[in-house]
């Protein structure tokens, strides 16, 4: 005898569902893969690795920045 409660049921639907891959367009599948694979390494690791990561490039792109303002206000 199957269990009709609603909980079951969405959870029935929510195993039976595909994810956004189903309707991406062909040609941005492969821009897809790597945003899955960029959610299952936060999942993965968590956030203490993805906030190094983010700390990092924030870093890296305020060197950037700081760089092209001493350039562009002919400092350098």
């Amino acid at each position: 005898m199957s269990d009709d409660s609603p909980e079951s049921i969405a959870e029935e639907s929510a195993q039976q569902a595909g994810g956004l891959d189903e309707i991406i367009p062909e040609p941005l599948l492969p821009v897809w893969n790597q945003v899955e694979k960029v959610q299952a390494f936060r999942r993965t690791h968590g956030s203490k690795y993805v906030g190094a990561l983010e700390l990092l490039t924030a870093l890296a792109l305020t060197g950037g920045y700081v760089w092209w303002l001493l350039i562009y206000l002919e400092l350098l």
